[in-house]
């Protein structure tokens, strides 16, 4: 059982965008034309406080809405800032035919009015050369493949140019696309302004790195109408948090749910102690580590409030565990009976995680009548090399093709938070989610052991609440949690490097903020 929550943010693949703007017009009177001319207006208005007075600006554009909108959004700036008017100029990559009457056409004698030099594409890129600010706009999410003709030739002359902070896309990068693929050539942006509705191929994680800062441009359609073409999530830390629910004023250690970790191993006992962190931050009840007999000494005399165990001594107890995480720094050999064991409880309703080793030795396990099949209780955490191994496909197109992975998750009837700059969440039910990471402090060892730590407790207080109240376990919630929460600790401890133990404190003092009860009598309303 959950909190309601905020909606995340919705995702749409290109073939929702047309179909939207068909009802658009269709239904509310938004043709083409006023689509043009309101998300021009709203990029101007996006990125205008950002500009510095006087910036020599170079609109491209391409032969569709896309090249519209960069024109417009030209337009309107000259009109916010005479001062833009200097230096600035379009190039596009056709005139319109004679009689020609399309948003495009009526952007470009709306430039050529003003005083604007609009210049037709001849492979001259010096007037990119002299622009302080280009706006792309040669492809949109139309493209159904690889650029071809003027517009590649364009896209190539933007992609020569050696500081992409002066390039700004509008929508999308030229050249990406839900079809775009590692090969196929695509403008590297400083900036894109992403139009409503948001397009997921932005945060597809090969080509996160090619869109630079993304910045929303909301406001050109009706919520209710965007709510329908919703293909994905964009999974933020304030919309997800409210999914898992506030630990009641007279809970005590199992209501919060008991995780044991299975973890470490003999030169990796740090991974051991950050996965415990990871779930103590989450709000664990009781942590149980079980560990190696030789780290147990190690371990054991600094674990704070974790239960360690040595391995010898793991067995039966009176600590019945809500989620179990193996994998962490564990190593492979002599771990195959705990593996299936976990397995085997999986099956009978506890919550597991694997991470690390934990996925590789499922990967080492004899296939039998097929891939490996959970009970939709189980969460993985790989990077791109484990789900490589795991599955057989490619690290190319598991980066660039985010539907394979949530191929994957139905096959396997679990859950896939695949660790990367941008983390990709698939469920054997439910829309593909993303996390926007993008952050180079958590590229460093350690911080996916403190993700399966927050995953397990999450998945562990989850599914004691269930035993106490009834409901169904969703593991996609407790890893959308887990993998918002770790961005959002990344984030509020701004541009520095940590050592991802000290992450696990900012997690903890945010998951406690949205997840304790604050102190005293509070109200709210009143008139």
């Amino acid at each position: 059982m959950t909190g309601a929550g905020s909606p995340p943010e919705a995702l749409v693949l290109s073939e929702s965008a047309a179909a939207l703007d068909q009802e658009a017009s269709a239904s509310w009177g938004l043709n083409p034309f006023a689509l043009v001319e309101a998300a021009g207006r709203s990029c101007a208005a996006a990125i205008f406080p950002l500009l510095r007075r006087g910036e020599r600006i170079l609109a491209c554009a391409g032969p569709g809405n896309n090249g519209a909108d960069a024109l417009v959004m030209l337009r309107s700036l000259l009109i916010k800032d005479p001062s833009l008017r200097t230096g600035a100029a379009a190039l596009v990559s056709r005139f319109p035919g004679p009689g020609e009457q399309s948003p495009r056409s009526g952007a470009i004698r709306a430039l050529t009015a003003m005083g604007t030099p609009v210049l037709a594409w001849n492979g001259d890129d010096a007037p990119l050369r002299d622009a302080s600010l280009i706006i792309d706009g040669i492809a949109g999410t139309g493209i159904r493949g690889s650029l071809e003709g003027i517009p590649l030739e364009m896209a190539g002359a933007l992609a020569a140019l050696e500081d992409k902070n002066r390039i700004l896309s509008i929508d999308i990068p030229s050249g990406a696309g839900d079809r775009w693929r590692p090969g196929f050539p695509v403008v590297d942006s400083g900036c894109t302004l992403a139009v409503e509705p948001v397009k997921a191929a932005l945060y597809t994680p090969a080509l996160r790195p090619r869109c630079g800062t993304i910045i929303p441009v909301r406001g050109i359609f009706p919520p209710s109408l965007l709510e329908r073409y919703r293909d994905a999530d964009l999974l933020h830390w304030e919309t997800v948090k409210g999914t898992i629910p506030p630990v009641p004023p007279d809970a005590y250690k199992y209501h919060r749910g008991v995780t044991e970790i299975h973890a470490g191993s003999p030169g990796f006992a740090g991974a051991a102690r950050l996965a415990a962190a990871g779930a103590s931050a989450a709000g664990a009840g009781l942590v149980r580590l079980v560990v190696d007999d030789e780290l147990y000494p190690l371990l054991g005399a600094s674990a704070g409030g974790t239960m360690v165990i040595p391995a010898s001594r793991a067995g039966g107890g009176r600590f019945a565990c809500d989620a179990a995480l193996l994998g962490p720094g564990w190593g492979r050999e002599g771990r195959r009976e705990a593996l299936e064991a976990a397995l085997e409880a999986e099956g009978t309703g506890i919550p597991l995680v694997l991470d690390a080793d934990g996925i590789g030795l499922l990967s080492a396990l004899p296939k039998g009548s097929g891939e490996p099949a959970f009970h939709h209780r189980a969460i993985l955490t790989p990077h791109v090399g484990e789900l490589e191994a795991l599955s057989g496909i490619p690290k190319e197109q598991l980066l660039s093709e985010p539907a394979l992975i949530q191929d994957l998750a139905r096959r396997y009837r679990g859950v896939i938070l695949f660790k990367s700059h941008v983390m990709v969440l698939a469920g054997a039910e439910g829309r593909l989610g993303f996390v926007d990471g993008m952050n180079p402090a958590l590229g460093a060892g350690g911080t996916g052991d403190l993700l399966a730590g927050l995953c397990a407790a999450i998945a562990g207080r989850l599914r004691a609440a269930e035993n106490r109240n009834g409901g169904s376990f969703d593991p996609r919630t407790a890893a959308a949690a887990a993998a918002a929460l770790l961005a959002a600790a990344a984030e509020k401890r701004g541009n520095v490097f940590f050592d991802p133990l000290e992450l696990a404190g900012t997690a903890a003092a945010l998951a406690g903020e949205a997840w304790l009860p604050a102190p005293g009598w509070r109200r709210s309303g009143g008139g």
